[in-house]
């Protein structure tokens, strides 16, 4: 393969002291400051739990305001270093099998030219852009990750959130907002799907937490109110995939498609179709057959997830790699 002449630690390295001496990047934590802890969560049970109906209302609810809340000072540089990572881990990506076929692809497809694919003269539909940088942020395996979770959310929610953000119009400061909503949605998702029992084993935490965090941040830049989040959740739990067969994929391309490429592209697909009239189920996480009963063994634990929206920001608990490998290994 042909070298490029740069290297994603060198990108970072200089867009981080351009963006510290321009002032966009001062430091994480000031003096004094500390990380805030995670929430109590309650002990997770594997049979006969219901949902408070007011689940879906507060989430509905949230994912519509935020994009209209200001960020502490602390979240809002935080959720910059995130974003600055997952840019430089597409445009190493896009040099690599993963991101080179997924842009291959996307020249066939046409459409209505919405949004910038990374590392290519290529614009394409929202959908697709989407995907592709998807593939492009997973394919070094550069991407963040968020342990408690079991997550990568950036792979997936930053592409999400920048091909709806073009598509859009929207300002950075929306789309800043947007990426940090995803993180939220994403990692309390995720987080109540840990065990196993038969209805869940092998459904991978990797894709499914990150796909409802692409949704929650399209949805937040196309303006949507509480009905239309509602059923842009429907859809993205109708398309609730991914098993962890991926762990024996050699050649890290279905894995960059299960990490990223997917929930990011099924994200923005479940708003668009919103977004085009389609209607859907009102609540997800209630009710014969929902969500929650099929996927999540710690269901029980949401409603306090839920309640720390706002007060605890789960960017803060996402590391950026150093080194390109796996996050198990990176300590």
């Amino acid at each position: 393969m042909k070298k490029t002449g740069f290297s994603r630690r060198s990108l970072i390295k200089t867009g981080l002291v351009a963006a510290s001496a321009a002032g966009f990047i001062p430091d994480i934590l000031k003096p004094g400051e500390t990380w805030a802890a995670s929430p109590q969560a309650g002990t997770g049970s594997t049979g006969g739990q219901t949902t408070p109906p007011d689940i879906m209302n507060r989430l509905a609810q949230y994912i519509m305001d935020a994009g209209g809340k200001s960020l502490p000072e602390n979240i809002t540089e935080k959720g910059k270093h995130h974003i600055l990572d997952t840019l430089a881990a597409m445009v190493s990506g896009s040099r690599l099998k993963a991101g080179v076929l997924a842009t291959k692809f996307a020249r066939t497809q046409g459409g209505t030219l919405e949004a910038q694919v990374i590392g290519a003269d290529l614009l394409s539909t929202a959908i697709n852009a989407a995907m592709v940088n998807g593939f492009m942020a997973h394919a070094d395996e550069t991407d963040d990750s968020h342990a408690p979770s079991i997550t990568h959310p950036g792979c997936a929610i930053v592409p999400a959130a920048l091909a709806m953000a073009e598509r859009e119009n929207a300002t950075g400061e929306a789309f800043l907002r947007a990426v940090v909503l995803g993180y939220d949605v994403s990692s309390r998702i995720a987080r109540v799907m840990h065990g196993a029992v038969p209805k869940q084993e092998g459904h991978s935490t990797h894709s499914i937490g990150p796909l409802f965090g692409a949704t929650a941040a399209a949805a937040s830049l196309a303006k949507f109110d509480a009905r239309q989040i509602r059923y842009a959740l429907a859809y993205t739990g109708q398309q609730a995939s991914g098993i962890t067969s991926w762990v024996r994929d050699r050649e890290h391309v279905e894995k960059a498609f299960v990490f990223a490429g997917m929930g990011a592209r099924n994200g923005v697909t479940s708003v668009l179709f919103v977004q085009h009239g389609f209607t859907g189920e009102e609540d997800i996480f209630a009710g014969q057959d929902n969500f929650l009963e099929i996927f999540c063994k710690s269901r029980d634990q949401l409603p306090k997830w839920i309640d720390s929206l706002g007060n605890y920001y789960e960017v803060m608990a996402t590391n950026i790699k150093k080194f390109s490998v796996g996050s198990p290994i990176q300590a």
